[in-house]
């Protein structure tokens, strides 16, 4: 998004007593129901100040009341600041959207203060839904809405609207699909507007005094016979306290290994065997906001939750891995960590060992890791790609050259390809996993 192109406006009044939230002065008073308005005004521009740092979109306050002069002593001398202008809602939001595109917008968002739980996030999504569709609407839970974006002039959804009833949202879409124009929508949000609501906005408002926490990050470890690495692997794990948990997901080792990973610090679950079912079973059992899945023989660089956060706070970034490094000193290697590099960063292509991270939300949603054999990996971050941004971290999670070393550098490699050309040609994953297994004579790997 470009300051050029996008636009946020922001609907509120001075708050006056006896004009501002009338419908709460019963439980309120004057004087309350405008003190209530002036504190969900100041909650909402908190709340768009933390957007705008992170995104270049313009930004305008359209008021009512008051003047130019107290709205500012208000809110600050920072903020463009315009009148709404005569008529009714539907008319004066017909004049925001047409005076912005006649200055050159794109995408034009407008919003109230009326529901306290909108965040950045809401208004991302709003701006990002522009970039295909025509509208986008926010409902709120009074049948009306809260938010209401367009790419383009479309005064016809502001017209003949019952404004302040619940038919102002079902209207408007019926208008919408009357006139072919293609509207998504938001999460829906508590409107604070009558007596009963106001418990949502205390609710909101001490959320808000709430020191702000970076999102947790539980880390899942499937493994089959890892005993000599896990506890290594465990250990590169610990960070700030935003990696909340370690959850080792046994696959059926015969060596001990859940033992030795509960003794270093993890969480072990059991699970049916490939990787592919571990790691989804270890998503399901974790509390984590972030799910990185971590192979036994990765380890994380130093400071890797930070790379994490970044990465994932990127509004159009939907998953995330490392850069690849190999700790083997065979000359061949650096050509595969050049080529899983630029595969990475040019086509949004990372594999497992490169630690793979997403949102939980976003990860269950996805419905995971498919549940086959071999290629869950390929096949997730593909379908992860159609969705949006893959970002790949500027440090290096350093992977194991066993199997080069086990199973020679060639042989290796030309089978590692072979799958994926076979993978691509369709071959059947059951069939790809007795390849594999039959041409390296593996042991001890989670994947098959």
């Amino acid at each position: 998004m470009s300051e050029s192109v996008s636009r946020l406006i922001l609907f509120t009044r001075y708050p006056e007593p006896g004009r501002t939230k009338t419908r709460l002065v019963p439980a309120l008073g004057p004087e309350g129901a405008a003190d209530l308005h002036r504190r969900m005004t100041e909650h909402t521009l908190h709340r768009i100040r933390s957007f705008l740092a992170m995104q270049p979109v313009s930004f305008q306050v359209l008021y009512e009341g008051g003047g130019e002069e107290r709205m500012r002593e208000w809110l600050g001398g920072d903020l463009r600041m315009d009148e709404q202008g005569e008529g009714d809602l539907g008319r004066r939001m017909e004049l925001a959207f047409s005076q912005a595109f006649q200055e050159g917008m794109k995408r034009v968002v407008v919003i109230g203060t009326d529901c306290p739980g909108i965040r950045p996030f809401h208004l991302t999504g709003a701006f990002r839904s522009l970039e295909h569709k025509d509208a986008v609407i926010g409902p709120a839970n009074d049948g009306g809405y809260y938010l209401v974006g367009l790419r383009r002039p479309a005064p016809e959804l502001f017209q003949g609207i019952p404004w302040g009833t619940e038919e102002v949202l079902e209207r408007t879409l019926d208008i919408a699909r009357a006139r072919g124009i293609r509207v998504e929508l938001l999460d829906r949000l508590e409107d604070v507007d009558r007596p009963r609501d106001i418990p949502g906005w205390e609710r909101e408002a001490r959320a808000a005094t709430l020191p702000v926490r970076p999102p947790s990050i539980s880390i899942i470890i499937p493994v089959v016979d890892e005993a000599d690495r896990i506890c290594s692997a465990i250990a590169g794990t610990h960070a700030d306290p935003s990696v909340m948990e370690r959850i080792v997901v046994d696959g059926g080792s015969t060596d001990g290994c859940a033992e030795k990973a509960r003794s270093c610090g993890a969480r072990v679950i059991r699970s049916a065997h490939w990787r592919s079912r571990q790691m989804n079973a270890g998503a399901k059992a974790a509390e984590g906001d972030i799910l990185l899945f971590l192979h036994a023989d990765t380890r994380l660089p130093p400071g890797f939750e930070s790379h994490v956060h970044e990465i994932l706070g990127r509004p159009d970034t939907v998953a995330g891995a490392f850069r690849l490094d190999i700790d083997g000193s065979f000359p061949g290697l650096r050509v595969i960590e050049w080529l899983a590099n630029f595969r990475s960063i040019r086509m949004g292509m990372p594999y497992g060992d490169q630690a793979i991270f997403i949102r939980a939300d976003r990860f269950h949603r996805a419905g995971g890791f498919p549940e086959i054999p071999i290629m869950e990996d390929f096949e997730f971050m593909r379908r992860r790609r159609r969705e949006g941004r893959i970002g790949i971290a500027p440090v290096s999670a350093v992977t194991s050259a066993r199997r080069y070393r086990e199973h020679g550098f060639w042989r290796t490699t030309w089978i590692n390809q072979l799958m994926i050309i076979a993978y691509l040609l369709r071959v059947s994953p059951r069939r790809l996993a007795r390849w594999y297994r039959s041409g390296l004579r593996r042991k001890g790997d989670a994947t098959g």
